[in-house]
């Protein structure tokens, strides 16, 4: 098992805890698995109080035994029940007056119970903070994303050699996540906003990829269930049509994210004209890629150039179902910041990591485009999701 160095946890609570001086927040309760994870080393049921300056405190419900040997933290102890956070925090003189909750994750009721729990004190949101800080990744961050790239590479190897006119989507993402699994892939893919979801990625083919969804991204998918409306079908794979394999790499807890497109026997010329556009429109925004640069610009160049290729009505999805951005980050979760989209101004700096999909939709006949993850370093931009990006034709 691999454990966060102590010096890496204590670089992590100290940038948090100047951006909670710098906002005037004494002290924030972190209860989220991911953030808990990132903060302490352990995804284990417990509180992690971290001050905005002095020592932070891990109390865990379950299982304290693992927390303590997963978590670097010198302060990790049991509890007995979360009524008891107040008392602990008044007996250590750790009582603030200006408490910093995660609001962007907390279900209504947990907040109200907080809010009881810890009456007169100020409740704030720190959600947008511990964002801030997770954004721009350590040099042990990147090197968990390379290995996550290269170990996904290695699946996607062998993806052409597996495809198979007549296979259904269902059975060949049986297939390649059997490959991804036996790997070590984590398979459960975490995302912070509110009812988005995913299992390993999206594997869709022909029509079924442009069939929209609840999830907020390019690809729809028809889906196995109502319950579950996104991603592979049984819906059989046929010759002629587009085969997308949007799949993430999760490898020491962090994603890299990865899209392909393959053909059987042949594409048309319209939808690899798109493709090419697609591949036109990520070299683009890559040569503009670079510290100081704005997510927004980038995201008007990749808008302009669909819109010059006359492809601009199916950029980023069709009609009301597409989305208005091309970009977003990755790390411990699939949705980080940044974002490079419409109207988000965010000035890009070294160790932040985003994925960069522009994609095309066309209703009833399939999606074509690509995805790839970068970290941006002082030395320029850095692919760390090395598979080819042509479009494969299987004969």
């Amino acid at each position: 098992m691999s454990l966060i160095p102590k010096r890496e946890i204590e670089s992590r609570i100290s940038r948090f805890q100047l951006l909670l001086g710098e906002n005037g927040v004494a002290g924030a309760l972190i209860v989220q698995p991911v953030d808990l994870f990132y903060f302490s080393g352990t995804a284990q049921n417990g509180y992690l109080y971290i001050p905005s300056s002095g020592d932070p405190v891990l109390w865990v419900k379950k299982s304290f035994a693992r927390a303590r040997d997963e978590s670097a933290m010198a302060n990790v102890f049991p509890l007995a029940s979360v009524k008891k956070l107040p008392e602990l925090l008044i007996a250590g003189g750790r009582a603030p007056a200006v408490l910093g909750l995660e609001m962007d994750v907390l279900p209504a009721n947990t907040y109200l119970f907080y809010a009881k729990m810890f009456s007169g004190t100020k409740l704030v949101d720190i959600s947008g903070l511990i964002r801030q800080v997770r954004q721009v990744k350590s040099g042990y961050e990147m090197e968990l994303l390379r290995v996550s790239g290269r170990k996904m590479t290695d699946v996607y190897d062998e993806i052409p050699g597996i495809i198979r006119a007549g296979i259904t989507e269902v059975a060949l993402a049986a297939k390649i996540e059997e490959r991804a699994r036996k790997a070590g892939h984590i398979g459960h893919m975490s995302m912070r906003a509110f009812g988005n979801t995913m299992f390993f990625g999206q594997l869709m083919s022909g029509w079924a990829a442009a069939v929209p969804s609840c999830f907020d991204g390019v690809g729809g998918g028809q889906g196995l269930h109502p319950v579950f409306p996104q991603g592979c079908s049984f819906k059989t794979i046929e010759t002629g049509e587009p085969i997308l394999v949007d799949y993430a790499g999760l490898w020491g807890g962090y994603i890299t994210d990865r899209s392909r497109i393959y053909a059987i026997d042949y594409l048309s010329d319209k939808l690899i004209r798109a493709f090419n556009t697609a591949l036109k429109i990520q070299d683009a925004v890559l040569e503009r890629v670079e510290p100081g640069a704005n997510g927004s610009s980038l995201y008007d160049l990749a808008l302009k150039m669909a819109d010059e290729a006359g492809l601009g009505d199916h950029f980023m999805g069709s009609g009301s179902d597409r989305v208005k951005f091309i970009g977003h980050g990755v790390g411990l979760e699939l949705d980080e910041f940044p974002v490079l989209a419409k109207g988000v101004d965010v000035k890009l700096e070294p160790g932040m990591v985003f994925a960069l999909e522009p994609k095309f939709v066309f209703p009833g006949e399939g999606l074509v485009g690509i995805e790839n993850t970068f970290i941006l370093t002082e030395k320029g931009v850095e692919k760390v999701t090395n598979s080819p990006d042509e479009l494969v034709i299987i004969q």
